[in-house]
């Protein structure tokens, strides 16, 4: 009998404590979205002719092979307007599934890029010819904030 009590106040603890912890997790208006790499580039004077002619031609081609093997959702360039000299004027955009995917598929991406680019000596070389066309200011990972529908 007293085992049957222990056993029945036992449940009765779990199912409150269940009950507190579903009743206390918070609503929010908004999630997690996907994640996108971003780096900021400054075409050099003159040079921009060239280096977009590179992004509409192999960098695309990478993009869209990596698209294809579900490796990136999708991948953006844009131009920014009124910039002083020495800003950042490009944004290369790709947007990842989230950071979990982004990591896991690090090393499909590196066999992606030998296929379509070359090996490490070629791709060193390309790094260095563009370093003539642009300078990479810098670059950040952004987690994108997705705004839920206003509830009555």
């Amino acid at each position: 009998m007293r085992t049957r009590r222990i056993v029945t106040i036992s449940l009765s603890t779990l199912i409150l404590i269940a009950g507190i912890s579903v009743y206390s997790q918070v609503k929010r208006p908004y999630h997690n979205g996907s994640v996108w790499s971003i780096a900021f580039i400054r075409m050099k004077p003159g040079m921009e002719t060239a280096y977009l002619d590179y992004l509409a031609g192999p960098w695309k081609a990478n993009q869209e092979a990596a698209k294809k093997e579900g490796l990136i959702l999708s991948y953006k360039v844009l131009s920014v307007e009124g910039h002083t000299p020495g800003e950042w004027n490009l944004m290369l955009m790709t947007e990842f599934k989230n950071l979990a995917t982004m990591e896991a598929n690090e090393d499909k991406g590196d066999e992606l890029a030998q296929k379509m680019v070359g090996d490490d000596q070629k791709q060193r070389q390309g790094y260095k010819d563009r370093l003539e066309i642009r300078e990479v200011i810098g670059d950040r990972l952004a987690r994108e904030v997705v705004l839920e529908p206003k509830s009555r």
